[in-house]
């Protein structure tokens, strides 16, 4: 049953939706509503969802650029009693988003930080994909340089984890590309798009084959990337 309580003064890590505003738990809606200061990527982005949830509320903006300026001041700020909730532009904050400087620095001067959980693409990713869930191994953003990015892939060749890569419309093809050189045409991976959109596409089988998938449709929007542990094999 869903805590009534009002908000005690402390840092509330908000997950929002990555795509589908019916992902935005009843849960999340009330901490927003009742807190005193949502912090966020950027206003212009974030005002938006809180207008489709009729939420207002004071926004500051809390990006990589700010972040570890501002931490400081935050976490005195619910010392002084302030409930602050902190969001991304999509998903859950510090998973490859700012918010990691402000809760290191709750925890520093013993600030109480509360998780508000909900939608990421990497767990979404992860639970369709058809790829082994008992170990993953979530290593955001591959370097741009294809040279690093080829070494990271062939440094993880023979791990026994999933791997799970976030990337962007610019590089899907080359990242693609690369991982089939440094790991074989024939390693399974699966590549989702624009998870939980109406586009929303999800492909399970070798590089080649998926890769081939991808080069033919849109490659409009953000993709999720999970590439089985060595040996593993789709088929029985």
């Amino acid at each position: 049953m869903e805590n009534l309580d009002p908000l005690a003064p402390a840092l509330y890590v908000v997950a929002t939706p990555i795509g589908n505003l019916g992902d935005l738990t009843i849960r999340a809606k009330r901490t927003l509503e009742s807190c005193d200061l949502i912090l966020c990527e950027d206003t212009r982005h974030s005002v938006k969802l809180l207008q489709q949830f009729e939420i207002n509320k004071e926004l500051r903006s809390c990006h990589d650029h700010n972040e570890g300026h501002i931490a400081e001041g935050i976490a005195q700020s619910i010392l002084d009693g302030k409930r602050i909730a902190l969001i991304s532009d999509a998903g859950t904050p510090a998973i490859s988003d700012p918010g990691f400087r402000v809760v290191r620095q709750c925890h520093l001067l013993g600030v109480k930080v509360v998780p508000i959980p909900g939608a990421s693409a990497v767990t979404a990713a992860l639970s369709v994909a058809g790829l082994p869930t008992d170990q993953f191994h979530f290593l955001g953003f591959a370097p741009p340089k294809k040279a690093s990015r080829v070494r990271l892939f062939q440094e993880h060749a023979e791990s026994q984890s999933t791997l799970i890569f976030y990337e962007s419309v610019h590089r899907i093809e080359s990242f693609l590309r690369d991982l089939k050189v440094a790991l074989g045409k024939e390693r399974c991976i699966c590549v989702g798009r624009e998870l939980t959109k109406r586009f929303e596409t999800i492909s399970t089988g070798s590089i080649e084959a998926v890769e081939e998938k991808v080069l033919k449709a849109s490659r409009k929007g953000e993709f999720v990337i999970l590439i089985s542990k060595s040996g593993y094999q789709l088929e029985k």
